[in-house]
């Protein structure tokens, strides 16, 4: 039997939350905002860009949002290309999950609001991106929590929806998974509490990867 195990990147697979702050900050600096919280950005990780911004500038224009968009995606790559902030670090003991999982025949995929570049230069950074089946971003599908990811990771993979997991971090992870009729296992180490991922539709939530691959057995 196949199975499909599709995880989310960030705030899942690395902790992005510094390089993301920096760059939110950097975006609404340059169009004259006010940058909003650290607290708040943590909040909208793992939505696309376009979804992210609008929701924490809800008063704001669509071209006030486009722009906002715009900046953040050059704000975040100017800053990884200066060296000011180092690669999105993996957290304990996912190198060793991900190996261990492919090991035993789980097929692997990411579902992510990141774009193809973002991810891409995650995966490749870490050596990790021989072990994945299907890669799905935001630039060829709507935000989290619409399904569309997961409905095409599904049938690049091969696999039935009731043989695949959905893995990550935050509600948006969870409510996804639920609008696809994936099993939803939420993660204690990320950006959005326990209790918000089990409100969304996760079955259960891990504390870390070995107490994952254990839930995965």
């Amino acid at each position: 039997m196949l199975r499909l195990a599709i995880f989310d990147c960030d705030g899942t697979l690395v902790d992005s939350q510094h390089h993301i702050g920096a760059a939110m900050e950097r975006a609404f600096t340059e169009e004259g905002l006010p940058p909003p919280p650290r607290a708040e950005v943590r909040r909208i990780v793992g939505l696309s860009i376009g979804e992210a911004v609008r929701q924490l500038l809800p008063e704001a224009t669509p071209a006030r949002h486009a722009a906002l968009a715009d900046r953040y995606r050059a704000a975040f790559f100017a800053l990884r290309a200066a060296g000011t902030m180092g690669a999105e670090p993996l957290y304990p003991g996912i190198a060793e999950l991900l190996a261990a999982l492919a090991g035993d025949g789980w097929r692997l995929g990411v579902a992510t609001g990141k774009s193809d570049r973002g991810l891409a230069h995650i995966l490749a950074h870490h050596a990790i991106a021989p072990l994945f089946a299907t890669l799905q971003t935001a630039d060829r599908h709507p935000s989290k929590p619409h399904p569309a990811m997961l409905e095409a990771a599904l049938a690049e993979a091969g696999v039935m929806a009731r043989d695949a997991v959905m893995i990550g971090d935050t509600s948006f992870d969870m409510a996804m998974a639920v609008n696809a009729g994936v099993r939803a296992i939420g993660v204690g180490w990320g950006y959005h509490p326990a209790d918000e991922l089990i409100a969304a539709g996760a079955s259960v939530v891990a504390e870390d990867a070995a107490e994952l691959r254990a839930l995965l057995a």
